[in-house]
């Protein structure tokens, strides 16, 4: 009976029979939470979602940096992945990988990068505070890890490497608890993994503040490689719009479409930072 069944997807019925000889859609997520096996068990479900719409089967590859997603999905090692805004525009970028959705996150599509001090630093005024201390940045493919700052630090006149004792390529989990336990002065992260670690309790909100805070950016991307059939594209899209906040992350509640233009402001600091092969 599966050979009469067909299923509706990106406003085309395809047949059981073809899906179920197509190849696997290969999915990926960057480093969002502390551990893979945490990241893994965080998003499966959305992206089990995903197939299960398009009627495929699916694997899933969790990346160890930020940088590494879009060399994954740029190389067409993948055929769709999650990202942050950074990773994206690196992905599009360099092998015209596309955005196809913008996730929600408590309902706003924006969030912020952040950088956190030691509570007991006599920090009034940052940076002018703060010049000489210890800094902890994440890998250069983090939007607000290592992008966003390096960008705002440029427009003040600031060299960070030079200004700060710095160092960077760490994970934003590896950021906070720095922090918190006292390892470095400073580190970046971005609003939403704070929360939700101290959600979690891997941090109480007593071991760290925060110093600075960046404009609005815009959230995590839905991408696809380049040269995806644009049915499959569609259908992606329409699938994750159908997602319901029961399938995603904690405090994530949904998606809206995107485009490449959305991510503008992410990909105007690349360029300031000269970043951008394409700039």
């Amino acid at each position: 009976m599966i050979a009469r069944r067909s299923l509706l997807a990106g406003g085309a019925l395809l047949a059981a029979p073809a899906l179920a000889q197509a190849p696997p859609l290969r999915f990926a997520v960057g480093p969002f939470q502390p551990t893979p096996g945490d990241t893994r068990r965080a998003f499966a479900p959305f992206f089990a979602h995903l197939a299960d719409r398009l009627g495929r089967r699916h694997e899933l590859s969790v990346t160890g940096d930020w940088a590494g997603i879009a060399v994954a999905l740029g190389s067409d090692q993948v055929d769709c992945a999650w990202m942050g805004p950074w990773g994206y525009v690196l992905a599009q970028d360099r092998a015209g990988a596309e955005a196809v959705a913008m996730v929600l996150w408590r309902g706003s599509p924006t969030y912020h990068a952040i950088i956190l001090a030691r509570p007991d630093l006599p920090i009034a005024r940052f940076p002018e505070d703060a010049r000489g201390l210890s800094i902890s940045f994440a890998d250069a493919g983090s939007t607000s890890g290592w992008l966003v700052p390096h960008h705002w630090f440029l427009r003040q006149g600031i060299d960070p490497r030079t200004y700060f004792r710095y160092r960077d390529g760490a994970s934003h989990a590896a950021n906070v608890i720095a922090v918190a336990n006292g390892q470095v002065d400073l580190a970046t992260d971005y609003d939403r993994n704070l929360a939700a670690m101290q959600a979690a309790g891997r941090v109480r909100p007593e071991q760290v503040k925060v110093v600075w805070r960046s404009d609005p950016l815009p959230n995590d991307a839905l991408a696809v490689r380049r040269g995806l059939p644009a049915e499959l594209r569609t259908a992606l899209a329409e699938a994750a719009m159908a997602s319901t906040a029961e399938m995603l992350p904690p405090d994530y509640t949904g998606w809206v479409p995107a485009t490449s233009e959305t991510y503008a402001p992410i990909a105007a600091a690349g360029r300031a930072l000269g970043r951008l092969r394409n700039a």
